[in-house]
Formats: structure tokens, C-alpha cells, sequence
């Protein structure tokens, strides 16, 4: 399935430029003169991007310090994986397109985990909340698609999909491989990342009638998404079960919708760099946390902290 940019997952976290450098020495030198440190370091303190950079570096510090013995290299290294293996071949032109190496990616990654680990922490895992979410519940699945431009083609696909003998999944990953147009995953059969009921990045249309679906059953009826027609495998559906084996992925839900909810964003950022206890030097940027500091005021642009965290690609 087309997925959307690569750093979805991770909006709002900010590209780490170089903002606090302020020496003489020359970061560039032509035929009219040198540029130093500090005369870009002035220039760029005064743009939004500038601006946000900063913002970034402040909240990543005081995270790393309120909640970075809760993320680990292993836990980063693993989700960097994740992505390697979902983009495959295709990874390093991605990652590239974006502006990012493997560092900067893998920075990112973990701006993110800290983060999610100051939302679990201010998130409410009441009985009530608990049950209100298992209303929607539905466990993480694990589906393969093939995407075409018409109905009719979809229709088509079905067509043979019915009439095949044999390993219908075998003759699904077939098709894929040779009529799909969705490049990032068509070599390996159309298979892509599991998902559930939080996950925003996919298509609505598309988790709705995956939800419909047994394992080994696929859609008998083309699913019109943002990105054309799609037929769904669904390759394991495991069952719902009881609540109370579910509990885990429960909070891990809720926490994972308030990552979403920009006003409940902006809360916990708050109090995340009061609790830091930041002080800015330069006159020139003493205001710059204003707006976060005091959500819901006019000087809150909400370029920080107010992420998708979600990971998986849409549909």
C-alpha cells in the first residue's frame, strides 16, 4: 500500500540544524567575504524554522532527561528496522528524499518514543476508559492488497481470485506481484504492516472492510481508497478474545489516540518543559516557548509535540 511520507509517524519533530552555533569561525567563504558562525546563527534565530529547531532541542533535552531511561537503543534500533524492512529496497532513497540519514532518522525515532513516554505517563487508564476503548477494539491484523487505478481492474483481479484452484494466498501474491501499481510492496506479494483499530495513518475505507474479513477471506467487492481501487487478503485476523487478555494493548491505545488529540498534546509538552525548568539566554528568543508553556494561548503554533505518533503506512 502507498504509504505517505516517511516521517508521518513522527510530524512536528523538527530537522536538527545546526541553530546554536555561535562562533567567528567561517561556515562558508566567497569572492564578497566570509559568513561566520555567529552571523548565521543570527540569521537563522530569527526564522520560524530557526525557531522550531530550537523549540525541538529544548523538548527532546528535558525529555531525555524526565523519561529516557524508558527508551532504549534497542527499542529505537527495532523500530528503525521496522521501516527498513517495510520500504525495503526502496529505504535509502526514501530516507534520502526526506533529507535524512540513518542518525538523523534513528534522532527522530527516539524524539518520538520519549515522547510517547510523557503521554503513558499523563494518559488515564481508568476502568472507564479502559472499557470505552475496548468498545472498538480490534486486534492488530495482517493484511496483503493490490492496488489498481479502476473498479474494473479490481473486479477483474477478483475474478481470477475465484476462479484459482488451490492456495488462494499463493495466486493473491501472484497477482500482486505482476498487476499491482504499488511499487513498496508488490515484490513481496502485496503483504503489508499490521495495523488496528488506532491506526490513523490508514485509510478509513480500507481498515473497514479489512475488519470484515476472516483469515484466508478477501474482498469480493473493490475497496475505493484515496489511492485507487484495492482487493484485501486478510492474511491472520486473530480473534478478539476477552478483554482482560487485551488490557496492555488497551493503554497502549488510549495512548496512542492522545498522541493525536492535539489540546491533549499541548498539555503535556507544557508541563514536560515546566517540570524542565528551561531558561532561554538570548534575549532575542526568551519568548519562544511562550505558546507552549501556555497552551491554548495565540502564541502557540503547535509546531512542537503535537505529533502523529502512529507507525505504519496508509492505505
Amino acid at each position: 500500500m502507498k504509504s505517505k511520507k516517511l516521517l508521518a509517524i513522527i510530524a512536528g519533530v523538527a530537522v536538527m540544524l545546526p541553530l546554536a552555533a555561535c562562533g567567528n569561525k567561517a561556515v562558508a567563504t566567497t569572492s564578497g567575504g566570509k559568513i561566520t558562525e555567529s552571523e548565521y546563527y543570527s540569521s537563522m534565530k530569527q526564522t520560524s524554522q530557526g525557531k522550531a529547531v530550537l523549540q525541538q532541542m529544548i523538548l527532546d533535552k528535558v525529555l531525555q532527561k524526565q523519561y529516557g531511561k524508558q527508551v532504549s537503543d534497542a527499542q529505537v534500533n527495532k523500530e528503525f528496522n521496522s521501516y527498513k524492512s517495510q520500504y525495503g529496497s526502496e529505504f535509502s532513497a526514501v530516507l534520502q528524499q526526506q533529507g535524512l540519514t540513518t542518525k538523523t532518522f534513528k534522532n527522530q525515532i527516539r524524539s518520538r518514543l520519549l515522547l510517547e513516554a510523557a503521554v503513558r505517563h499523563y494518559s488515564t487508564f481508568s476502568n472507564d476508559a479502559i472499557n470505552k476503548q475496548w468498545k472498538n477494539f480490534e486486534p492488530k491484523v495482517q493484511t496483503a492488497e493490490i492496488l489498481v487505478g479502476s473498479k474494473e481492474d479490481a473486479q477483474n483481479i477478483i475474478s481470477q481470485l475465484d476462479n484459482a484452484k488451490g492456495d488462494k494466498f499463493k495466486e493473491f501474491k501472484k497477482l500482486a506481484k505482476s498487476k499491482s501499481t504499488d511499487s513498496s510492496n508488490k515484490s513481496a506479494g502485496g503483504v503489508v504492516p499490521a495495523f488496528d483499530n488506532t491506526s490513523s495513518s490508514v485509510d478509513s475505507a480500507y481498515k473497514k472492510a479489512a475488519f470484515k474479513l476472516k483469515t484466508g477471506e478477501y474482498t469480493k467487492d473493490p475497496v475505493k481508497t484515496d489511492n485507487g481501487y484495492q482487493v484485501i487478503y486478510m492474511v491472520k485476523h486473530p480473534a478478539k478474545g476477552a478483554k482482560s487478555a487485551h488490557i496492555d494493548d488497551l493503554k497502549t491505545q488510549i495512548v496512542e489516540e492522545n498522541m493525536n488529540k492535539q489540546s491533549f498534546m499541548a498539555k503535556v509538552v507544557s508541563k514536560v518543559l515546566k517540570k524542565g525548568n528551561v531558561s532561554i539566554k538570548d534575549k532575542d528568543l526568551k519568548n519562544i516557548l511562550d505558546g507552549y508553556l501556555n497552551p491554548g494561548s495565540s502564541n502557540n503554533n503547535g509546531s512542537i509535540g503535537t505529533s502523529n505518533a502512529n507507525s505504519g503506512s496508509s492505505k
